[in-house]
């Protein structure tokens, strides 16, 4: 039998990709596509996820003001530049022998199952053919936001579809920070982090934050999609010599590696989490939150409290307690338009025509503890 390759994917956003003034930097993809030659020598895949396309058209059209923030003019804008990025990184691939393949994709190939496969086939055969996937956003006809997280998310989703051994998200820091080192004097680098936690989260949110100049509250997404999904995780800084190949031998101070959960989110669970956008939330009282995640449990309508949004079954929303974390998410099996019938009532006051469950266990994602 044929023992796969393993994958890494590689990430690079706008920062590290264009310059200042949002001209391609070919240096630094050079210096990327140079370690990436060195991992395929190894007898790795490698899979690259590479913002910038905004970046690079608006520099390529020359035009001397300020960048729209116009979600349709960027998706033109990003027409411009997505060639740019794309053709740097052939030619890059190129000195070592390597073939790069365009791949853009777009939210709804990860939340309709037949295109996530479809995807996940085309990766497959790239791969499998000696092909380095470099991927973005179709971000000229997303219909949706213009970007996943500046591509952190993107790549987290891509990282699992590819089932890649490692996520390296390359930025313009060393890494997660204690703080903003702009701000708080002394900011040293997380090495290591086993679990990404509610505290982890709001501080990374928070003020002191190096969120401003890294979108590191991005990142930290992207990597808990990635670890609930089985794969370990680096952030770290682009322009460090040798970043890729220090990244994956766990040398000390490379970044900031965050470790792979012990109990991996099945594939349909993950998809339900983190692919698919929340059309609504439930709120639910303090017994159905202990119901939900220390008793595994179907969400009943006797512990719902207040119903937000307005969805269909089978849509996907968010579960709140009263503190408004969010406990869960799942697919619902009722429409939010009949919620005064049955928010509060226990199952046999509902009446004829709704399911049991206001979310059964096995559409459910528990997400907080």
């Amino acid at each position: 039998m044929t023992v796969s390759k393993p994958v890494v994917v590689v990430k690079l956003g706008s920062s590290s990709v264009t310059e200042e003034g949002g001209a391609v930097n070919r240096a630094v993809i050079a210096s990327i596509c140079g370690q990436v030659a060195a991992l395929v020598a190894e007898g790795r895949r490698v899979v690259v996820v590479s913002s910038g396309a905004i970046a690079a058209g608006w520099a390529t059209l020359n035009v001397d003001r300020p960048a729209p923030s116009d979600p349709a003019v960027l998706q033109a804008v990003s027409a411009v530049g997505q060639p740019r990025i794309v053709g740097v990184w052939i030619d890059e691939l190129a000195v070592h022998g390597l073939t790069a393949g365009q791949v853009l994709l777009a939210p709804l190939d990860f939340v309709h199952r037949r295109q996530y496969l479809h995807a996940r086939r085309t990766l497959d055969h790239l791969l499998d053919l000696g092909v380095v996937p470099v991927i973005n956003e179709n971000d000229a006809v997303a219909d949706e936001e213009i970007r996943f997280g500046d591509n952190d998310r993107l790549a987290a989703l891509v990282a699992h579809l590819v089932g890649a051994e490692r996520l390296v998200l390359l930025t313009d820091t060393a890494g997660l920070l204690t703080a903003d080192p702009k701000e708080v004097a002394g900011a040293s680098l997380i090495e290591e982090v086993v679990e990404i936690d509610h505290q982890l989260e709001l501080r990374a949110r928070g003020p002191g934050s190096p969120v401003g100049s890294g979108g590191m509250a991005s990142k930290l997404a992207a990597a808990k999609i990635a670890t609930w999904s089985g794969v370990e995780t680096v952030i770290a800084e682009a322009s460090r010599p040798g970043v890729l190949a220090s990244s994956l031998a766990g040398t000390p101070g490379v970044g900031t590696v965050f470790r792979a959960r012990p109990r991996v989110v099945p594939a349909r669970k993950l998809w339900i989490a983190f692919a698919l956008t929340s059309a609504g939330t439930v709120v639910v009282d303090d017994g159905a939150r202990r119901a939900l995640v220390e008793g595994g449990r179907s969400l009943l309508a006797a512990g719902v409290v207040e119903v937000r949004g307005t969805f269909e079954p089978d849509d996907a929303v968010e579960v709140q307690d009263a503190d408004g974390r969010v406990v869960a998410k799942g697919l619902v099996r009722w429409p939010s338009g009949r919620a005064a019938e049955w928010v509060g009532r226990r199952s046999d006051q509902l009446p004829d025509g709704l399911a049991r469950e206001v979310i059964h266990r096995d559409d459910m994602v528990v997400l907080g503890d």
